[in-house]
Formats: C-alpha cells, structure tokens, sequence
C-alpha cells in the first residue's frame, strides 16, 4: 500500500469546510444540492405555464395572473434552468466530482483549488440567473435557444436586462464547467490506484470524460458566437441583423454545433450510472464492457455532425439537409448498441429489483420512447410538419427526463449510503419511482397526439389564434397539466425521504450493495483523503458470479487468496506498493 498524508483530525470549521472547500467530495455535494435547489425553480416555472395552458386566463395558485411577458420569461427559464443548471450540475459537477477520485483510489482531484474554484463560478452563475428574475423588464423570454433577432435586440424581447443577465450566467456556467473538465480528465489519467489498467476504469469514469471532452471540443464556437450576441445587445453592432449585413441563423449553427454535443455530455454520464447499477443489481458481469467504451466515444464523434438537424426549416441548403438526416440516423446506431448491451447484461442475471434498480430500468424504457420518435424529428421531411410543435416537446422530454431525472434518482439512491452513511427508505424510493413515472408518462403522451395535431409549442393563448385553437385538444392540455401536477407531488416524496434519511435512515453498511468498485473500500461518509493508505487493484470492476468463489462479488482490491482461487484470465496479486 502506498500511503497518502492527510490531517483527517483538525476541524477546518464552517467556512473552511463548506464554504472554501477544496475536498472533491464537499464540491460534488455542492454541485448536487445546487442542482437541486435550481429544480425547484424550474419545476415551479413549469408549473406556471402549464396551468395557464390549460386554463388560460386563470389566476395561478402561488403566482397570480399570467400575462404574455411572463408566459415567455418562464417557458425560457425552464429549459435553460433544467439543462445547464440542473442536468450538468448534478451529473458531471455533482457525480463527476464525488466518484472520480474515489473510484480510482486517489485521494482528491489534481488540482483541487481549481476544482473549488470551478464551482465557486458556478454558484456565482447561478445567482446572476436568478438575480434576472427581478430585474427591470424580468427574467430573459426568447426561448432557451436565444435566437436572433429575440435575444440580440430587446425590442423584441422586452427584457433589457434579463437577456444580459441570462448571457452572463451562461458564460460563467460554461467557465465552470471548462475547469471541472480539466480535473476530470487529469485526475483519471494521471490518479489511478496501482494495478488499474484503462480497461479496469467504471463505465461511469469513462462517459464522464468523454463527456468533459465534448464539451471542451464544442463549447468554443458557441462562447465566440456568445461575444458577438453581448455586442449585438449592449454595442448595437450588427452581427445577427440582416439590415446591417448580419445572419441571425449564423446564431443556430453556432448554438448547435455546441448543443447536439451538449445532449450527449449529458447522455453519457446517466448511461455511466445506469452501467454501474444495473450490474450490480444483475449480479452479473457487464456484457461488453469495451464495446460500450468504444461505442460512447464514436458516440462523441458523430456527434459534431448532426447539428443541422435543428434547422431544417431555417433556410438551409436541402441537400445538407439529407447529409445531417442521414448522421442523424447514423449517430442512432451506437446509442442503440449500448441500450443492446444493457439489455444483455440483465439477461440471466439475478436481478433484484431495489429502488436504484427501478430507476435504472425507468431510464432504459423511457429513454428508448424519446430515441424511437426522434427518428421522425431526424427526417427532413417529417420534421418540416413536426418542427415546433408539442411533438418535439414530448420526444424532447422523454429523452432529457430520463437523463436529468431518473439517472439522478438512480445515484443518488445507489450512492446515499456512501454519500452519508445511512440507507434511504426503500419503500418511500419504490412509492416516489412509481408515482413518477407513471405520472410522467400520462403528462407527455397526450401532447404527442396535439403536437401531431399541429398544437405550436409557446403559444401563451390558443383562443388568440384561431386556426390552432383546435379546441377538441384542451381537454388533452388539461389532463397534462394535471398529470404534470401530480408528477410534482410526487418529487416532495422524494425530499422528504432524501432528508429524513439525513438524519434518521438506517445506518449503512461498510458495502451495503456488496459492489466491486473501490469506493466501497472507504468509509462511509468517507474522511478527507478518503483512504487510509491508497488501494491496489487486482481486476476489473464488474466480476460478480464468479466460478470458484463462494461469495458472487470478488472487489477490484481484494487479492486473491488461497480459499478463492484466481479465476482463469484473472491478474494475480500485485506486490504491496506496486
């Protein structure tokens, strides 16, 4: 063992600790609990708009009469607070910071003040986002994707301000996350344990980084394209107005570039959770582990090349637009693979079905209800009727929440008791998957079937516009209203137990899921340095069932001894200090 000096005794205190913390584990709780404060703004938004969808005009309980400007401001905030303020925060800076070092055997990131510096900016973006809320003029409302001529003149936006803010926030976030990236990548390259090969990594470590590399790969046309945007506002140049020579679509093909990647930086780290609890829930061994990782980073590739797909009714060239139908179509096939070799690796395992189990199996199936209607949305032709309809916001949502939910809800339930040391309620975690799922769904099906009926996404009044009216589907928008409704009841469950759990769940076993991941070796919660003395590894991280062995786990550090023989193909024991 080779040993790592740390002062595991001295209280830092409250400041030290929390608020100026270089401890990757302290960051990642950070990164997690910020994203989910940032939920509940963006859930109540959702609310908001919903309830005026269904019952226009109507005063909103805990909100009050919602006006035109308000019903832009909120269906804006939503998307950007649920995929850059929630979605990347709980899965690259919350479980890339926690699990990185841990499950590699080292003691913290490379470099950890400028890990604590990244979400120091992070929280910094996060309260100028939230300070545009209350700005002259309100929070920004030209949708998420900040179009031109929306987001570049506030004549049109009426929100001066809000959308200076909203562009500051997302610089800030992105700078944040630019960092983080660094650590991620650093750390795994360079901070292993002795003994762990590139091919003993968890799929988990491996979809982070790949994801830290997308987003460092596409994240720069879009800051270059966000510079001249804060020109545009705030100069009055003229790079996105076609009266001064400008091109608002050059806007859209920057955005893109950067945003189809974004999909995939948030894609690949909920199939890396999802990896790591369906094995051990399966007690069986991944089925092809470096297909999986080959398949993630040709995943990555493709992924540059099909952002054009969001512009098919933009004006652009229709031959380009049958190249990116078919990338679009291409980049399906990797993705496919890996939901493939989860599907194998559940068949013939001993699977039990524990609350992280339910929701990684959640995310297979709702995940491949997004994958499915997407192919029409991919197709040049389809999307022309589809594009900007309630379609895409059900195909949108049945991909996003599967991601940014139910991947969270499946670590956060597998990781709680390394986290802090105590056990979730299973059956409260069994009561909030069921009635989220079940109620998710009754929420977006219906707008499938008024998005096939032409209902136009961000309508603030249909009775406004007679011909999309199309008053036969109100009852349909009631009833996802009211579904989305209890969807949000059910997420109160889910506080409850997490802080109840805090403080009164059972206390966890040293290994309460009995894994071979080395972050079970540590204590739980575990100290500064996390280990006592850095660990050795001997094998993979997935050899559960093994023939031979009396116990159906066999950990990554535990050598192998003479009443469990070395399996065949097996690593024999590295001398202590390798």
């Amino acid at each position: 063992m080779t040993g790592h000096p740390h002062d595991a005794a001295r209280d830092p205190g409250f400041v030290k600790k929390y608020l100026w913390s270089t401890d990757h584990k302290t960051i990642g709780l950070q990164y997690m609990l910020t994203g989910m404060a940032m939920a509940l703004i963006g859930a109540f938004a959702a609310y908001v708009f919903r309830m005026q969808a269904a019952f226009p005009g109507a005063s909103v309980p805990l909100f009050g009469p919602v006006e035109a400007a308000d019903y832009n401001y909120l269906v804006t905030m939503h998307g950007t607070i649920m995929i850059f303020w929630v979605a990347m925060p709980v899965l690259l800076g919350g479980f890339g910071n926690y699990l990185i070092p841990l499950m590699l055997g080292c003691d913290d990131m490379v470099f950890p003040r400028v890990n604590r510096l990244s979400y120091q900016i992070f929280f910094l973006s996060s309260v100028v986002l939230v300070a545009s809320f209350f700005v002259p003029g309100g929070a920004f409302g030209g949708a998420w994707t900040a179009y031109p001529p929306l987001s570049a003149n506030s004549a049109y936006s009426m929100t001066p301000f809000g959308s200076t803010l909203w562009l500051l926030a997302v610089a800030l976030e992105f700078v944040a996350f630019l960092l983080g990236g660094i650590n991620f990548i650093t750390t795994t390259m360079n901070s292993r344990a002795p003994g762990m090969k590139m091919f003993d990594i968890p799929i988990i470590i491996w979809t982070i980084v790949i994801a830290a590399v997308l987003f460092m790969g596409s994240v720069g046309p879009l800051v270059a394209g966000a510079v001249m945007l804060l020109f545009d506002q705030v100069v009055g140049t003229g790079f996105y107005d076609p009266a001064r020579g400008g091109d608002p679509v050059l806007w859209q093909h920057l955005f893109w570039f950067f945003g189809h990647p974004e999909v995939y930086v948030l894609l690949l780290p909920a199939m890396g959770i999802v990896a790591e609890v369906m094995v051990v829930f399966a007690r069986k061994k991944l089925f092809a582990y470096r297909t999986i990782v080959y398949s993630a980073v040709a995943t990555g590739i493709i992924s540059f090349f099909v952002w054009a797909h969001h512009q098919f009714v933009a004006g652009i060239d229709p031959r380009m637009a049958s190249l990116f139908s078919l990338t679009t179509l291409i980049i399906s096939i990797p993705v496919a693979e890996m939901f493939f070799v989860y599907i194998a690796t559940l068949y013939g395992g001993s699977i039990r079905f524990t609350t992280p189990m339910l929701w990684a199996l959640g995310f297979v199936a709702e995940f491949l209800l997004g994958g499915v209607t997407g192919i029409f949305l991919g197709s040049a032709g389809s999307d022309i009727y589809f594009h900007d309809t309630y379609f895409v916001v059900a195909h949108f949502h049945y991909t996003f929440f599967p991601i940014a939910f139910m991947a969270a809800f499946a670590g956060i339930t597998f990781w709680f008791p390394k986290m802090f040391g105590r056990m979730m309620n299973e059956t409260w975690g069994k009561v909030h998957f069921w009635g989220t799922v079940i109620a998710f769904n009754i929420c977006f099906i219906p707008l499938f079937i008024t998005g096939t009926a032409g209902d136009h996404r961000r309508v603030f009044d249909y009775s406004m516009f007679a011909e999309l009216a199309t008053p036969e589907m109100q009852s349909l928008r009631i009833l996802a209203t009211r579904a989305l409704l209890v969807t949000l009841a059910f997420q109160v469950v889910f506080v409850i137990n997490f802080v109840y759990s805090l403080f009164r769940g059972t206390v966890a076993e040293a290994n309460p899921w009995k894994a071979n991941t080395l972050e079970w070796l540590a204590p739980s919660p575990p100290p500064h340095g996390n280990f006592a003395a850095m660990p050795v590894v001997y094998r993979g991280p997935y050899e559960y069932n093994v023939p031979s062995r009396a116990l159906d786990y066999w950990p990554q550090y535990e050598p192998a001894d003479a009443t469990d023989p070395v399996a065949p193909g097996a690593r024999l024991p590295l001398p202590q200090g390798a």
